[in-house]
């Protein structure tokens, strides 16, 4: 079997459930907070979901209404944004998924490398990191956010670039994405990718099949996880083991 070298773990949906009660509410924030009269509820947002990247989303729906929005304004939006969104975070809003921390502690004491690629802020992620329990700290060996790739989920780049830090062999990773972009960012770097479906993307459901397992979450003793798609998973509990299976399966 295939000895697992490096997991890139995707954030926002995957990790922690941060996007409708998380940077939704901080995007709103910082449009009252700019003088702009735009409300996102949570259909439009998941809607504008399908745009990775917070100030890619502004300003496409800045497009769609007709507006222009210079770089210098996009700016302060994101900056007001993500300061808003940090006092989400602090006040305890965001939780991990099920299965997240016991999956994180079991790859860590493997000594297998583990990274964030998102198409998230840097400032954003640090925050998120912060809130974790304290048996999580420093569980990440590095990060790929929005503020080091040109080009984002779902072009290649930022899983390029992961594996150009983590100096991993890319037949000895498994990522874990939640959305369209993720999984064909994952599969055009030639990653194996376990899904954990967003139920805002509708457009997954007509690619989800290049991922190599769909799954509801990863799993807990008292909440087992249900595969959709890929291997069977002992006692419904996503595992090292089991990502090592996937790296041994032909690559779909």
């Amino acid at each position: 079997m295939t000895r697992l070298q490096a997991v890139f773990w995707d954030v926002d949906g995957t990790l922690a459930d941060t996007e409708l009660n998380g940077h939704r509410h901080a995007f709103n924030q910082a449009f009252s907070d700019c003088g702009l009269s735009w409300n996102w509820n949570e259909e439009l947002y998941s809607e504008l979901l399908s745009i990775p990247g917070g100030r890619q989303r502004m300003q496409f729906y800045a497009e769609r209404l007709g507006d222009t929005l210079d770089a210098a304004f996009l700016d302060r939006l994101r900056q007001s944004k993500q300061q808003n969104y940090l006092k989400v975070v602090s006040s305890g809003a965001i939780t991990l998924r099920p299965g997240v921390s016991r999956l994180l502690q079991e790859i860590n004491k493997a000594d297998v490398q583990q990274w964030i690629v998102t198409s998230s802020g840097e400032a954003s992620v640090l925050a998120l990191l912060e809130s974790f329990p304290s048996e999580l700290t420093d569980i990440f060996q590095g990060m790929v956010t929005a503020d080091d790739v040109e080009r984002h989920k779902p072009h290649p780049d930022p899983y390029q670039l992961a594996l150009e830090r983590s100096e991993s062999d890319r037949a000895t990773v498994v990522v874990f994405e939640d959305s369209t972009p993720g999984l064909l960012s994952a599969r055009a770097a030639g990653l194996r990718c376990v899904l954990t479906p967003s139920p805002w993307d509708k457009e997954l459901e007509n690619s989800q099949q290049h991922a190599s397992a769909v799954i509801d979450q990863l799993g807990e003793d008292d909440q087992k996880a249900r595969i959709f798609s890929g291997p069977p998973c002992a006692g419904g509990l996503i595992t090292l083991e089991y990502l090592e299976l996937l790296l041994s399966a032909p690559s779909r």
